[in-house]
């Protein structure tokens, strides 16, 4: 089933995101993870595509096995860097052999050696260009990505959704957004959306914190912000690792339950950087049912 057809429930969803490990060991711990996640009867699963690509055949087979042996439902990432227009299309048809039926469309970030984002020559130079092309080729349910604060390249909030509408208007009918710890930010940018006439179901993205220099690490690199607060709070346990994870799922809790209240958003997407403990502690203490 295509995710876009699950809101038909009235129910919000419920989503987890892994990436593609770099060892069998990494696929070995991976494993165990989505066996402790699948009892939650997530709505979907997603899986990343790496900088530039470089998961490209490990996301096309995770994906395949997730939606395949698992039987999960996968969203599988797919982004511009390092492809042409020919070389998508050949992903395109292998994931839609393999079952899957649901993309999330992204430029992606470019190799750390790049530095900056350059169109591939006979690719694309813009994600709603890719989203076009991925609705051209097969009838998938195209994601694509909304920040709450702003994308860290765009010079401002307005241009910034500017720019997702035409992602919209291409063909995606469902937003996933970027981390962030404050809900108002992301109301504020939710109505923005709304007054520009976006109407696709918005999903929350959130990554409860559980070690404060990775999470640092993690808003300076997207773009988002730790309020203040909460900052002062884990800063003040940073050295306790049971005292920061406890604060991390309190707040994530508060953030899910606030954001779930009488459809605030359209379903909460989980950053779990490939562990389950804190997915599992948050969700099942959450009120209310999830699309499946």
């Amino acid at each position: 089933m295509r995710v876009d057809q699950l809101f038909d429930t009235g129910l919000p969803t419920v989503s987890f995101e892994f990436f593609p490990p770099k060892d069998d060991e990494g696929f070995a711990a991976l494993y165990k993870t989505i066996d402790r996640l699948r009892p939650l009867h997530p709505s979907y699963v997603s899986v990343t595509y790496g900088a530039g690509g470089s998961t490209r055949q490990k996301t096309l087979e995770l994906s395949g096995r997730i939606q395949n042996e698992i039987k999960m439902r996968c969203m599988a990432h797919l982004t511009c860097v390092n492809h042409t227009r020919e070389e998508v299309g050949v992903i395109l048809d292998q994931l839609w052999d393999s079952g899957i039926r649901n993309i999330l469309a992204l430029r992606g970030d470019p190799p750390k050696s790049e530095g900056t984002f350059t169109a591939t020559p006979g690719g694309f130079a813009f994600s709603h260009e890719l989203v076009a092309f991925v609705k051209e080729r097969h009838e998938f349910c195209v994601a694509v990505a909304g920040y709450p604060e702003g994308h860290p390249q765009c010079l401002n909030r307005v241009r910034d959704v500017e720019h997702l509408k035409e992602k919209v208007d291409n063909g995606a009918s469902v937003i996933v957004t970027q981390l962030f710890f404050d809900n108002e930010d992301f109301y504020r940018w939710r109505d923005m959306v709304r007054s520009m006439g976006i109407t696709v179901p918005i999903i929350a993205g959130l990554m409860p914190i559980q070690n404060v220099a990775q999470v640092k690490r993690f808003v300076t690199m997207c773009g988002a912000k730790i309020p203040h607060s909460l900052l002062q709070k884990v800063e003040a346990v940073e050295d306790d690792a049971d005292a920061v994870y406890q604060l991390g799922v309190e707040h994530a809790i508060q953030q899910c339950n606030d954001l779930t209240h009488e459809g605030a958003a359209n379903g909460l997407h989980f950053y779990t950087l490939n562990r389950s403990r804190a997915t599992v502690d948050i969700v099942k203490a959450l009120n209310g049912k999830f699309a499946v």
